[in-house]
């Protein structure tokens, strides 16, 4: 967990819904709690705001963060996608968006922004150059990356055709074995956790958001018809809503009395 890392999730929790400036002390006060040290709590600040996402306001000789217009939007954006992971999911058409694009290997950073933002719009590659989604919505959003990172690509929209077996096309694209593996790895960590009012309860919240938020990236949302029976995924969902509903004003009630 980097300090930057944990600021954001901070930011987003507290700072963003509230529409309110931190006090430095007061972040460094959260982060130190986490095990971040004030030096790093320090770089963490002035790296944010030197990618736009926080402005310094001076009172006096004390300062407080308040997120700028950009810092705002993309943690609305993270949020939406964090807060809304796991909740009910859509009815599936049996439909499939296939993508057929490569990238020469020796642009590796190419090649890794591909396979990122490929991989957080939920799209699973079973072989080189070939990426499907089960959610054939998505093919716009692959249109949008492949064009900006200035790829050809080609695409095909429809049913499965009936050759081979869609569990396999499943395993090979998204590995679900270790995924369920950190499924329950986050199960284990928070499920019966009772952290002590106050501070503690504040900095369980901040803990449990931040390991529910890397999900989005990892988990990509197949329907169930393609989940194996009893899908590990559903149970920590609602371990993660249970819990963060539970310790919501609680948390967000000392935060604002720090």
């Amino acid at each position: 967990m980097s300090a930057r890392s944990l600021l954001l999730t901070v930011l987003g929790e507290y700072v963003l819904p509230q529409d309110e400036p931190a006090w430095t002390s007061t972040l460094l006060r959260v982060l130190g709690g986490l095990g971040v040290e004030e030096k790093a709590a320090r770089q963490a600040l002035s790296r944010t705001a030197a990618d736009d996402w926080l402005a310094a306001e001076r009172s006096g000789r004390r300062v407080r963060w308040a997120l700028t217009p950009r810092g705002r939007e993309l943690l609305s954006e993270g949020a939406q996608r964090i807060y809304a992971f796991g909740r009910d999911r859509e009815p599936w058409d049996g439909r499939w968006v296939v993508l057929i694009t490569s990238v020469p290997e020796s642009r590796r950073e190419l090649r890794h922004q591909l396979r990122t933002r490929l991989t957080w719009a939920g799209f699973g590659s079973p072989a080189p150059g070939v990426w499907v989604s089960p959610h054939a919505s998505r093919e716009a959003e692959a249109k949008q990356v492949v064009e900006s990172l200035g790829l050809e690509a080609y695409s095909f929209n429809g049913p499965y055709a009936g050759i081979g077996a869609e569990r396999t096309l499943v395993e090979q694209a998204w590995h679900l074995g270790e995924l369920a593996g950190h499924y329950q790895d986050f199960i284990q960590r928070f499920a019966g956790m009772r952290p002590p009012p106050g501070e503690g309860i504040l900095l369980a919240q901040i803990r449990l958001v931040h390991a529910w938020r890397h999900f989005p990236m990892l988990d990509p949302r197949l329907p169930l018809e393609l989940l194996p029976p009893d899908w590990i995924g559903v149970r920590a969902a609602n371990v993660f809503h249970d819990l963060h509903e539970s310790w919501l004003t609680p948390a967000r009630t000392h935060w604002m009395t720090l």
